[in-house]
């Protein structure tokens, strides 16, 4: 056994002495209040003083201990070997071994088998058997004994010596036993810390909760999908969940709808799983964002459909281009009829606007996998507004509204540049139409629930009619005779591909609203 040191050692050595101190106590009570024929040898003098003594020297300590003294191995081996005297003393004055108390040198040999070391231990369990042989050894020499007492006192020091091996090899086990523990403990916590943080920061959003619905935890990628900070304490499911989690347990087998908890969020697919526990069960949700799998189907679309207009793009713009070469030869003759040429216009015409449905469509099929980087919205806005304003033909107001000069967000570059031109133009052109001025509003604010950056394109036009409003971003769609309707579709298309959302709504003053919300900051995949 090591040498005390620490709390807990601490703690045993002064419990130990409230035990000394509980034993001097009975043994007064016994001395002085409840003297008989059988104990006439314990009233002398001599072992009232050695009773006294004893407690005195043991309440002492308490009181030293109690005061703040931190006693360490040497300290506790002078109040062992002290306690051996003490205990002598009491022996020899009681009467001998035959008053039995010698057996109280047993558990004093075993505390320090359990504080001390283990040659100190032995060491003690040597003198109290010393001890114990000579002073039964003079009260055999004084005829007061007898040479029974000696062989008990023989017998007395064996067992000190026995007591102290056993007791040393059992608390060294404790010991260890303790210590693994201890060991195993610290990494089980470790390891719980460890996942703890693991969990905190995935991006699937989990949820753990009980048989109620009480939410056990959260991680905060779950709290970010339902549109709560991070600090939020969530009590329990919400209602589009509990809804899924009941369909489920009728059928396990079954693959709830996504639901949207947040309006300017891409929906939430939740999955559910069992945990169970020695009494109940536990109901873990997996949360995914439906924006990365959308992105992953978008890719894929993408790449069908490079195939597909690959395969057809050479048979139909090398025909395409003749027939227009042709109209612009036929356009330069000076022979040619004003019908004829009305005709030649109208092929030409059409033609340029065939030639570019098929250029839009391959755009979109090769769009390369989104390259997102942190962008710094207002000097990037700055510096698209100059080159907007410098590649424009006709005069028109392009304002910036925004609160917070320092948001950002994780898009393409080349890609929002894309959608952007392709949203403000539009806006420019329906204002145009619409109120004789070309005016468009880039608007620029954070969602205080959930964090996103949303970019809004406000225009003066007459807005979208709401029959048209759910077939706005399907491709070829288009309310204008010259439109390939292509535009707004590829701009979904890329916002998808960046993790973003793009929506219509009418704008505070009427007029249209194109709002991108951007992928949640801390998103990086």
């Amino acid at each position: 056994m090591s040498e005390l040191s620490g709390s807990e050692n601490l703690k045993l050595f002064n419990i130990y002495n409230h035990y000394r101190i509980t034993v001097g106590v009975v043994l007064g009570l016994s001395a002085f209040f409840f003297s008989s024929q059988t104990t006439q040898a314990l009233q002398g003098n001599l072992h009232r003083v050695m009773i006294i003594t004893y407690l005195s020297v043991h309440f002492f300590s308490a009181m030293l201990i109690w005061a703040g003294l931190r006693p360490n191995a040497r300290h506790i081996a002078l109040s062992l070997a002290l306690e051996i005297a003490l205990i002598t003393g009491l022996v020899y004055s009681g009467s001998g071994v035959s008053s039995g108390l010698g057996n109280l040198l047993i558990v004093c040999v075993a505390a320090s088998s359990i504080l001390l070391k283990k040659n100190v231990s032995l060491s003690l369990a040597a003198f109290a058997s010393l001890m114990l042989l000579s002073q039964e050894g003079y009260l055999l020499i004084q005829n007061q004994s007898h040479a029974d007492d000696m062989v008990k006192a023989g017998v007395l020091g064996i067992a000190y010596f026995v007591t102290a091996i056993l007791i040393t090899n059992l608390a060294r086990r404790i010991i260890t036993s303790e210590s693994l523990a201890r060991q195993r403990a610290r990494s089980l916590e470790e390891l719980e810390k460890l996942n703890y943080q693991i969990i905190q920061r995935m991006l699937t959003g989990i949820l753990v909760a009980d048989e109620n619905g009480f939410v056990r935890m959260a991680n905060r990628s779950a709290l970010t999908l339902l549109g709560h900070p991070e600090d939020y304490k969530l009590a329990a499911l919400p209602d589009a969940i509990k809804t899924r989690l009941a369909a489920w347990q009728q059928n396990p087998e079954l693959r709830t709808d996504p639901f949207k908890q947040v309006a300017d969020r891409a929906p939430v697919q939740a999955n559910f799983a069992m945990l169970q526990k020695e009494k109940g069960q536990d109901v873990i949700v997996f949360m995914e964002d439906t924006g990365k799998i959308t992105q992953q189907a978008q890719h894929l679309k993408m790449v069908s459909l490079g195939r597909l207009t690959a395969s057809i793009a050479h048979e139909i713009r090398n025909p395409l281009g003749a027939a227009s070469h042709a109209a612009q030869l036929l356009l330069e003759s000076a022979e040619l009829s004003p019908p004829d040429r009305k005709m030649a216009e109208i092929i030409h015409r059409h033609s340029l606007r065939m030639n570019n449905i098929i250029e839009n469509v391959l755009q979109l099929s090769r769009g390369k996998v989104s390259d997102p980087h942190v962008i710094e919205l207002i000097p990037w806005l700055d510096s698209f507004r100059q080159d907007f304003t410098a590649a424009g033909t006709l005069p028109y107001l392009l304002e910036l509204d925004y609160d917070d000069p320092s948001l950002t967000c994780r898009f393409d570059p080349s890609h929002l540049h894309q959608v952007l031109g392709n949203l403000v133009g539009n806006g420019l052109r329906y204002s145009q139409k619409h109120s004789n001025e070309a005016w468009v509003k880039i608007q620029l604010r954070q969602v205080e629930q959930t964090e996103q950056v949303q970019l809004a394109v406000h225009d003066k036009g007459p807005g979208i009619p709401a029959k048209d409003q759910t077939h706005l971003f399907e491709p070829f769609f288009t309310t204008e005779k010259q439109g390939t309707g292509l535009g707004l579709y590829i701009c979904k298309e890329l916002c998808e591909a960046n993790q973003a959302t793009l929506e219509f709504t009418h704008g505070e003053s009427g007029g249209g609203c194109f709002r991108i919300t951007f992928a949640h900051p801390k998103k990086l995949t």
